[in-house]
């Protein structure tokens, strides 16, 4: 089940947090770098988020979340698509971005990952998003920006 959540609840940041946290740390050891800056995030700084948020459950357990913003009438911008590690594989984040598509149909969508992050490019590039721009954020670590533009 999809559906929105508001990472201010304080019956929904606890979880959040968790997954983020996990999912991150996955992506760290991935990439190599452990200063992405979600996975530093605490409890206070997560609940003030000025994001939009859908959360995926499974049995009522939160068990993956994209964020997003919509900073004008034409971009999507994806910030955030965490899966928590012991939900991996079973398409939670495919379903997001599907329900994302959904419930927020732009012309143009954002998103980037760690560059060595091989499953998330593979996620992008498997939904159209071609790579836009490279970033080194640390000596030997990257980002890749992704855009998927679309008709609709």
């Amino acid at each position: 089940m999809i559906r929105p959540i508001d990472p201010a609840d304080p019956g929904v940041a606890p979880r959040l947090l968790e997954v983020q946290h996990r999912a991150y740390a996955v992506e760290a050891a991935l990439i190599g770098f452990d200063g992405i800056p979600p996975l530093q995030e605490d409890l206070s700084g997560l609940m003030a988020s000025t994001e939009r948020w859908l959360g995926c459950f499974t049995d009522e357990v939160l068990v993956a979340a994209v964020a997003y913003d919509v900073p004008d009438h034409e971009t999507l911008d994806i910030t955030r698509l965490v899966v928590d590690p012991a939900h991996a594989r079973k398409g939670h984040a495919t379903a997001l971005l599907d329900a994302l598509d959904d419930l927020e149909p732009r012309g143009l969508s954002l998103v980037s990952t760690g560059t060595a992050n091989a499953p998330a490019v593979k996620l992008y590039l498997g939904r159209g998003y071609h790579e836009s721009e490279l970033l080194e954020v640390a000596p030997g670590v990257s980002i890749t920006r992704f855009r998927r533009e679309r008709v609709l």
